[in-house]
């Protein structure tokens, strides 16, 4: 028996590898599924099975190339109804992989369709469960991602509860704890960075597993404090219900050099939004016209996801030597399949071509502090709701909007005047600024090293009083 987490920390998913006998499962795959044929052909196994815990809203999943690809059959659980041809499952069913058993324990909660696999080792032993979004380290699945459901999420956090109490935490305290996310997933609000766990851990530590737990007290806690879904959420489960193109047809479109003439062209011809992914230091010191910046190496797909409302958005990119078809793959595991091609030679094809760049100003923390103090400026916190509620600067034009919900706050803000935006430490801000100027505002000044670097100076910040009302 040989089990593998392959795991993604920019989406923080765990898809998984599982081989018995020359026969393998593959469990929640990204979207790029070559990785798993070539696993199995290099330990001389067949992929039998893809079992999907149900239709994720935070990633496109890989399983009906991998299907395509290897044969394999597609496994969901009871209730999941598609486009393609897939293997619906029963509840407790049981699939042969080798030596092994897989069991479908049907858990509905986080979506209808939710499933949790149960892996009985060669003995009969239960092993591990692949708990999808069901259970997580720490947290469990929330409850308000069903797809075009009568179901309030209260009825779904009340089938989260009877799911965990009839069907997991009746498994041996022994059994492995396989879950889909860890720390940085938004399909939980407390997951733990540990991605491995064993349950009876869980059942001691686990606020939604308390032993003395009410359902009514579940379902209060569970929905305390989520925020709404990214938007992207809906489109990318019904990405997964309905099914999508071909992830190598994705690549070859979208991982294609273009002269800068050819860029400007295809932007202006087919109205895509250019995208630059390098650093948000590289962009702030010179970058193309009207782009938008997100950068690589923060959250990149998230972010994408959040703030990119059309998933068929035509996209250019820029992006650092080398790491063009990363990008490309980056955003097609969230839907964004509309890649057009990148800049080639980057931003210094663009100036030797004689086009023009822009650039946004940007201040250390202690030039904005002589500034805060000596003037009536007005600044822009652009952090998460959570992060600004802990602590902010205080002052009557200090403003707060988090970076999420952008486009539903361009009226509160005047583009008159100047702003200096800070997020938590400079990368946010960089990406706020980059939407705002792409929108006519100019007077922008971005402070490097946001809030951290704020804090060291002498400015005085306040923890939170009362919401804001902006």
């Amino acid at each position: 028996m040989r089990i593998e987490q392959i795991y993604t920390g920019c989406l923080a998913q765990g898809a998984y590898y599982i081989e018995s006998n020359g026969e393998v499962a593959i469990i929640d795959p990204l979207r790029e599924t070559q990785q798993y044929v070539d696993k199995a052909a290099r330990e001389n196994a067949k992929i039998k099975y893809i079992f999907e815990t149900h239709f994720h809203a935070d990633f496109v999943s890989g399983h009906i190339d991998l299907a395509k690809k290897t044969g394999a059959t597609i496994v969901f659980g009871p209730g999941a109804k598609t486009e393609y041809n897939i293997h619906e499952a029963k509840d407790n069913e049981e699939f042969k992989l080798g030596n092994l058993i897989i069991k479908v324990l049907h858990t509905p909660g986080h979506t209808l369709e939710s499933s949790t696999f149960l892996l009985l080792d060669e003995n009969g032993k239960e092993h591990a469960i692949f708990s999808g979004d069901t259970l997580f380290l720490g947290d469990v699945g929330r409850p308000d991602l069903a797809i075009k459901s009568n179901l309030t999420k209260e009825d779904l956090a009340s089938m989260l509860f009877d799911s965990l109490r009839n069907k997991i935490m009746t498994l041996p305290d022994d059994v492995i704890v396989y879950p889909a996310h860890g720390a940085g997933s938004a399909c939980g609000k407390n997951l733990s960075k540990e991605t491995v766990g064993v349950l009876g851990e869980q059942k001691k530590t686990n606020y939604a597993l308390r032993a003395d737990m009410t359902k009514e007290e579940f379902i209060n806690e569970v929905l305390d404090g989520i925020a709404p879904p990214p938007q992207y959420f809906a489109k990318n489960a019904m990405m997964n219900k309905v099914g999508y193109d071909a992830f190598e047809n994705v690549l070859k479109k979208g991982d294609t050099p273009l002269s800068p003439e050819d860029f400007e062209a295809v932007a202006n011809n087919e109205d895509a939004l250019v995208l630059d992914v390098r650093t948000q230091k590289e962009f702030v010191e010179g970058h193309i016209p009207n782009s938008i910046f997100i950068g690589l190496n923060g959250g990149f797909a998230p972010w994408v996801g959040a703030l990119i409302t059309d998933l068929k958005q035509p996209i250019l990119l820029v992006t650092p030597e080398g790491r063009e078809e990363e990008t490309v793959t980056r955003l097609s595991r969230v839907g964004y399949d509309n890649t057009l091609g990148y800049l080639k030679g980057g931003l210094d094809a663009w100036k030797d071509a004689g086009k023009d760049i822009e650039t946004i100003k940007s201040i250390s923390a202690e030039e904005f502090s002589k500034y805060f103090k000596n003037d009536n400026i007005k600044v822009l916190d652009v952090r998460k709701d959570g992060e600004y509620q802990s602590e902010h600067l205080e002052g009557k034009n200090v403003q707060h909007f988090a970076l999420d919900y952008i486009n539903d706050h361009m009226n509160s803000i005047n583009q008159d005047s100047t702003y200096y935006v800070h997020c938590a430490g400079g990368y946010r801000s960089v990406i706020a600024a980059s939407i705002l100027k792409a929108r006519g505002f100019d007077k922008l000044v971005d402070i490097a090293g946001g809030f951290g670097a704020i804090k060291k100076t002498d400015l005085h910040t306040t923890d939170f009083v009362c919401p804001s009302t902006l």
